[in-house]
């Protein structure tokens, strides 16, 4: 987004209606950003994070010492070297300067006032076509197509800052290792000259595939449009042909929105033979997954109910609708026919998380009706509980299971962003089932993310007693993926489970953090810590009673993991239930990789990707990892594995 880009957003949200008024908010930020240059060297923090031992209170109690000087963001150090995300993007490096930089700032600092007096405007503002943070954003239509895994996905090819949003697409034959393609489709055409946004693809006739996407059109509106392979015998599918019929769904129904329709799911067939697909909506003013039957995949009408809707949300992004089957770890296909006991999941992205609903897909009044209502949407399940956004899933034919991935945004600041050249990952493929209660998905790294193990440690028997610290070593700290089992000596100094914390679990991870002593718990692993323990990220667990099993909260806190300011550091956390009784372990596993570090408690039942910059990673510094016990009741360890872990070929550029 260009300089001639912001009157052009001040007038159309009623703020500004002269040149003469857009030369005064020019001169104002010159004169800010001036200011700033001149007394940035001496605007420090006066205290910073120091953290040391000490038995008594826990290992994580902190005291605060001046700032020094910070290494730069760019370093190539943070990039993932085995999670998905696109090569540096293809705009020229180049330093920020002083004045440009905080000039960024304040750009951004202005949207966020601009956003909410366009409230009281005429034109109140859709800001998601501005899409001014991050050049890599959500999964789109991932699909098993002839022996090759294709990922396409919303991308910025001119860099972190702009609107130039197209699909990107890359190809796999085991989902870690890419080879980049060129963009998929890009806005050439009136009906997604404003972006070709979140989709999905289908396969139709057993061997065609189809991509359905929103586009942002020339009239403002979200439109559904089609396209199709130009050569199928390409292995690659590398060139793609846009509908001549399209858009083929419009935003002109009772009760719609035409800036908040988009996101189509992956279609599927029902019991009269007619294909389906839900675009997220919103519907007088509520959330909904609208309903549309084909018989071609080409012309589309507006069933007179949506496949289901909440009066407890506004719009619904990404929804993604299939079937699971309690206790069994292999996908279904959605068009297939589905087995006695099945179950349905609808998943929509709101509130800054994916959230799910389970219940059953009835045919006769074709819709969705979940298992449990609440009116609550805090209380909704989540997929992840941290950094994961418009997840997207799949049937894997290849291998019989259902695979689910989601955008991971980066947590510094925009100005970050542009110095450093990239932004935007795509946590791990996780394989994606429901639970033998059928009450909760359950989630798990793809097995092919094990080919990149190496030097495999094992420790066996460990026993961790109040304060105690105990390193990994062995291991590459940067990347690394870690397997605890914890087993608890006795429950009987659990503290009691509070309801309430399950409408704030963020607030209660904050106020229960690593260093607060608990009955049982906080334990857990300690990652990319520093020498001096100034910076570290813990991921954690406490055991509290509930009437009749144990709630255990997971927590991934990153309020100490760097010491750089401007950065978004939150306690994420999820509870799960376990009997203890039936299960006397509590397992989890870690994936740490550079600025990406994804967790699995309780066998997949939270999961938490969290991102994270720390001042020695960026450097050559070593960083440590701990595996401790903040608790008063002795944690036993009967197995922690830890492995190297390779980099990847991720997004290599087709020679």
């Amino acid at each position: 987004m260009g300089s001639l880009a912001i009157p052009a957003i001040l007038r159309h949200a009623g703020l500004i209606e002269t040149g003469a008024m857009f030369i005064e908010f020019t001169s104002f930020f010159i004169l800010v950003c001036t200011v700033l240059c001149f007394h940035r060297a001496t605007l420090e923090e006066e205290w910073l994070f120091i953290c040391g031992r000490n038995g008594e209170g826990g290992s994580f109690l902190c005291a605060r010492s001046p700032e020094p000087e910070l290494p730069s963001i760019a370093s190539e150090r943070y990039r993932t070297a085995y999670h998905f995300q696109p090569p540096k993007n293809w705009m020229n490096e180049y330093l920020l300067s002083c004045f440009t930089n905080n000039l960024i700032i304040l750009i951004v600092h202005l949207l966020q006032i601009i956003d909410i007096l366009s409230l009281f405007s005429k034109n109140p503002m859709d800001w998601r076509s501005l899409e001014i943070y991050d050049n890599t954003k959500d999964p789109s239509g991932p699909m098993y197509y002839n022996g090759i895994y294709h990922e396409f996905y919303q991308y910025n090819p001119g860099g972190t800052i702009g609107t130039d949003i197209v699909w990107g697409h890359s190809v796999s034959t085991d989902l870690i290792n890419w080879l980049r393609l060129e963009p998929a489709m890009v806005r050439d055409t009136p009906n997604d000259i404003n972006g070709c946004w979140t989709g999905s693809t289908t396969i139709i006739n057993g061997d065609q595939p189809v991509i359905i996407y929103t586009g942002g059109d020339s009239k403002d509106r979200q439109v559904q449009n089609i396209a199709l392979p130009k050569n199928r015998s390409d292995p690659y599918l590398r060139e793609w042909i846009k509908g001549g019929n399209n858009p083929v769904l419009l935003p002109d129904g009772p009760g719609m929105n035409s800036i908040q329709f988009r996101d189509p799911t992956t279609g599927w067939i029902g019991p009269d033979g007619l294909w389906r697909i839900a675009v997220g909506a919103e519907l007088y003013g509520y959330g909904a997954a609208l309903l549309y039957k084909s018989e071609d995949f080409l012309s589309w009408t507006r069933v007179d109910h949506p496949l289901y809707s909440s009066n407890a949300s506004a719009m619904w992004e990404c929804p993604d609708f299939f079937p699971v089957l309690p206790g069994n770890n292999g996908g279904l296909d959605l068009s297939a026919a589905i087995p006695k006991g099945a179950k349905h999941v609808l998943k929509m992205s709101l509130d800054s998380s994916d959230k799910y609903m389970i219940g059953v897909y009835d045919l006769k009044r074709d819709a969705f009706v979940p298992d449990i209502v609440l009116d609550d949407r805090r209380l909704w399940s989540r997929i992840d509980y941290g950094s994961f956004y418009a997840s997207k899933s799949f049937f894997d034919s290849k291998k019989g299971r259902r695979i689910i991935w989601g955008w991971s945004n980066e947590t510094d600041s925009p100005a970050d962003d542009v110095v450093k050249g990239w932004a935007g990952i795509h946590a791990i493929p996780r394989t994606i089932w429901l639970d033998s209660d059928g009450k909760q998905l359950l989630q798990w790294p793809i097995d092919e993310i094990e080919s990149l193990r190496r030097n495999k440690i094992n420790h066996q028997e460990l026993e961790l007693k109040k304060g105690d610290l105990f390193e990994i070593k062995g291991t590459d700290t940067l990347q690394a993926d870690v397997e605890v089992d914890f087993e608890l000596t006795s429950i009987d100094s659990a503290d009691p489970f509070d309801p309430s914390w399950l409408l704030d679990v963020e607030k209660h991870c904050r106020e229960a953090g690593a260093s607060v002593p608990g009955g049982i718990g906080p334990f857990g692993l300690v990652v990319l810590a520093s020498d001096n323990m100034e910076e570290h990220t813990v991921v954690h667990f406490r055991v509290y009673k509930s009437h009749r099993s144990c709630m255990v909260l997971m927590c991934s806190d990153l309020r100490r993991s760097s010491l750089r300011s401007e950065l978004y550091t939150p306690a994420y956390g999820g509870f799960f239930e376990v009997d203890l009784e039936r299960e006397s372990k509590i397992s989890l596993r870690t994936l740490i990789d550079r600025s990406a570090v994804e967790s699995f408690g309780g066998g997949g039942r939270v999961c938490i990707m969290a991102r994270v910059y720390p001042v020695a990673l960026a450097g050559d510094d070593t960083v440590h990892m701990y595996a401790f016990n903040n608790g008063s009741t002795t944690v036993r360890v009967p197995q922690l594995r830890a492995w190297s872990m390779m980099t990847a070929q991720v997004n290599v550029i087709q020679g």
